[in-house]
């Protein structure tokens, strides 16, 4: 027990911080059209697009950590160390969002944003995993964890499916991409009563 040296309350906080600093980033990539009235707006619905499904991983991301997070009260220095690898990772979202919108969403664009999304899941997996294990040492890790680590694992397999995808057909790797937001979304919405 000597190794929980860190209260959450603080890691939390930090990390909601930089969170909110990402999805202000993102947002200032958003700029007004040179054209007038609804030809201006549809010449940007590409840009609105991937800021949309950037911020809403981003979103998908908060609602998990806090659920996850939560469950413990300390943590050791595998939590910090790996809380902080999981928010260097989401840092650089909008350096990738905004390149896929400066190249038009083209295929080495869409597959180097799959790539970012690979290595953003993967450090959030070493998190879940450091906390699965206080969880474990605790008696509090259930079937649900189990699960939860399962549907995780998937998703970075429909990730990496999206990079060769996205050489032959860009829209349709993000698409996949988007597929993930879904797999998310619904239970992340009930994180507080889901019984699964």
């Amino acid at each position: 027990m000597s190794e929980k040296v860190f209260p959450t309350t603080r890691l939390e906080a930090f990390s909601d911080g930089v969170l909110a600093v990402i999805i202000t980033i993102m947002v200032l990539e958003l700029k007004v059209p040179h054209e007038d009235g609804l030809p201006g707006l549809i010449s940007i619905a590409p840009t609105v697009f991937v800021y949309l499904l950037s911020f809403t991983f981003t979103a998908i991301y908060w609602v998990n950590h806090h659920a996850l997070v939560r469950r413990v009260e300390r943590c050791d220095h595998r939590v910090i160390y790996a809380n902080m690898g999981f928010l260097f990772a989401a840092s650089l979202l909008p350096f990738f969002t905004a390149y896929v919108v400066d190249k038009h969403s083209d295929s080495f664009s869409v597959a180097l944003y799959a790539a970012s999304m690979i290595f953003t899941a993967v450090t959030f997996f070493f998190l879940r995993l450091a906390i699965a294990r206080l969880l474990e040492q605790s008696g509090e890790l259930n079937i649900e964890d189990k699960a939860t680590q399962r549907k995780h694992i998937a998703s970075m397999a429909l990730y990496i499916a999206a990079i060769p995808l996205a050489h032959f057909h860009p829209y349709v790797a993000l698409g996949a991409i988007t597929m993930v937001t879904v797999i998310w979304i619904v239970p992340t919405a009930r994180v507080e009563d889901s019984n699964r």
